[in-house]
């Protein structure tokens, strides 16, 4: 189903690669002459904020390593193309005294590189630009390349990618006619013919799958969703069938595929995002409003535009009025996977099918159950990532639990509760920090309202704001617990550590152990209190809140230790705002 969803997507896009071919930043071109005499060396990076990115070409496509040394036609790094060292591959060898065993290794990857060129057709090796890069190589031009001082010391530091372009063309050598007709026409001796589990037609079937490079964390060289590569073992065997013949797909249902993923998750795709540990991507049928708006709904928005994501999340809220996709499409297919980083495999984290009217219609359930009142200066709408943060240590993001992302992209598209341990992680945030802030707050409403759902649809939900008539003990004892600090910052004004610091992990799991002491404690503080009427609204609180308790609970369980905390985030909103204490 994956594989199909992407290979629709690849012929729905027409600018795509066609067979053979993919795009690669190429930050260095040799231009050649047709005597192969070096003409210049032509640096493609342009300067983007604080760094240089190289240009993009369509290039013959990587091959496949099924050994440890293998080029590619006509490009590559400078180790291949040149066979000149990685200076800091260099600079580590020769610390281990194997400087000699990579300067080998380095002649038998330039000798790869070219006898890739001299195993072409005679006919295409007949081609004049290949004809000027094999005299180049004849003429050892490495020395030539020399000269150009600038572009050689970044070439011995980075090991950039690199190929060739005759003087007076405008396209490579890699990709003049002749080349690219033997690209597409080029076969393998191991060309087994099968039916396409993709097409259903009989094709050549591809014996290894092009690799995917983008997924976050994965190897950089590429990992593979569909690879078996064992050749010894029987048990990656299949009646007899090895490596990719163990699930057929054909050749070009592979590159269609492989290549659509790949333009997914590129650096200048708008069509992915980061969630947690999970590279996700997704599309539709054919171009859908949503399609456009996902990563405005989801992400972070930049910082030269914050109020993106606002904006997204208002215009998905306002289509039903005026009758305008996504909300009224129910036809168009949309599409939705996670990918996590596997060694040298990608894992499936999560894969989502539906209707951008479904998928629409449950975002906007998201939302609306992620609603709390908040402090002016917080934004209104909440990305997962903010979310995610939420429940990690330090609030940083390598610290988000492993797949908790994708089971929150999970909940959100399916309209399914939210992971306990999106609840737990919030709750156990707040306890080590003794701070509860709004994004957590948020999280453990929308959790505990998708648990009241699903399990006890008649019980009240928790409201956006402060609920007076609210008789949760652990919602009761949250409020208290905010009254009784108010009292106390009232009362000492500048205290450095208030109640919360000392008390607020017992007070919300053991409530009978402080509380007590704590009730005791607000009678000095009422007391140092100039104003009477101040001191007698606050008693007037005190007692509406406790009235709604019997006792104090000898403890709270994970739910009610949640509600504990919305309590107390409310009523500190709450007493914080003119018009709620005014009334």
């Amino acid at each position: 189903m994956i594989l199909q969803a992407l290979y629709d997507f690849y012929q729905r896009k027409p600018d795509l690669p066609r067979e053979g071919f993919e795009w690669k930043e190429i930050p260095f071109v040799i231009e050649v002459n047709t005597n192969g005499s070096v003409v210049q060396i032509e640096d493609t990076r342009l300067t983007e904020g604080k760094k240089k990115r190289a240009k993009a070409f369509l290039v013959p496509q990587a091959i496949k390593k099924a050994s440890n040394i293998a080029s590619n036609l006509l490009w590559g790094n400078a180790e291949y193309v040149v066979g000149w060292p990685d200076e800091k591959k260099l600079t580590d060898r020769k610390s281990k005294g194997k400087a000699e065993d990579y300067q080998e290794r380095l002649k038998e990857m330039h000798a790869a590189f070219v006898q890739a060129i001299k195993d072409l057709p005679k006919e295409i090796k007949a081609d004049e630009g290949i004809c000027a890069v094999l005299q180049f190589i004849d003429r050892s031009g490495v020395s030539e390349l020399k000269k150009y001082e600038e572009a050689w010391k970044e070439i011995g530091g980075t090991n950039p990618n690199m190929t060739f372009r005759l003087q007076g063309d405008t396209e490579l050598v890699c990709q003049r006619p002749a080349v690219v007709q033997s690209v597409t026409q080029s076969a393998s001796k191991y060309d087994v013919d099968g039916t396409c589990l993709i097409t259903g037609e009989k094709t050549k079937i591809e014996r290894l799958h092009p690799s995917i490079i983008g997924v976050w964390g994965a190897q950089t060289s590429g990992a593979n969703i569909v690879s078996v590569n064992d050749l010894e073992s029987p048990s990656f065997a299949s009646y007899g069938k090895h490596q990719g013949y163990n699930s057929p797909v054909g050749k070009p249902a592979a590159f269609a595929y492989t290549t659509a993923l790949k333009h997914l998750l590129g650096k200048d795709s708008k069509q992915r995002l980061q969630v947690g540990d999970a590279s996700t991507v997704f599309w539709a049928d054919k171009p859908s409003l949503l399609e456009d708006q996902f990563v405005d709904l989801f992400g972070e928005p930049p910082k030269d535009d914050p109020d993106r994501n606002a904006r997204a999340i208002k215009a998905l809220y306002e289509a039903p009025k005026h009758g305008v996709a996504p909300v009224d499409d129910v036809q168009t297919r949309f599409f939705v996977l996670g990918l996590s980083p596997n060694a040298a495999r990608i894992a499936i984290r999560f894969w989502y099918v539906g209707t951008v009217a479904g998928l629409a219609n449950n975002v906007q359930k998201h939302f609306d159950d992620l609603e709390i009142v908040l402090s002016p200066f917080e934004k209104p709408h909440l990305s997962v990532f903010r979310l995610l943060l939420a429940t990690a240590a330090q609030a940083k993001s390598e610290n988000i639990p492993p797949n908790l992302g994708g089971e929150v992209m999970r909940s959100i598209m399916e309209g399914l509760p939210y992971p306990d341990t999106l609840l737990q992680g919030a709750i156990r945030r707040i306890r080590a920090t003794r701070d509860v802030t709004y994004p957590r707050a948020a999280a453990l409403k929308a959790c505990l309202n998708r648990q009241i759902r699903a399990a006890e649809p008649s019980q009240k939900e928790i409201t956006v704001s402060l609920d007076h008539f609210s008789v949760n003990p652990g919602y009761r004892l949250g409020r208290l617990f905010a009254v009784l600090e108010k009292i106390q910052e009232e009362a000492n004004p500048g205290i450095n550590a208030t109640i919360r610091e000392r008390f607020y992990g017992a007070a919300s799991s053991t409530p009978v152990t402080v509380f007590s002491n704590l009730m005791k404690l607000k009678n000095h503080h009422l007391a140092k209190l100039e104003n009477p009427g101040r001191k007698v609204n606050l008693e007037r609180l005190i007692s509406e809140i406790v009235d709604g308790l019997t006792n104090f609970p000898a403890c709270l369980n994970l739910t009610d230790q949640g509600q504990f905390a919305i309590g107390y985030y409310h009523q500190r909103q709450a007493l914080f705002s003119k018009s709620s204490e005014a009334k």
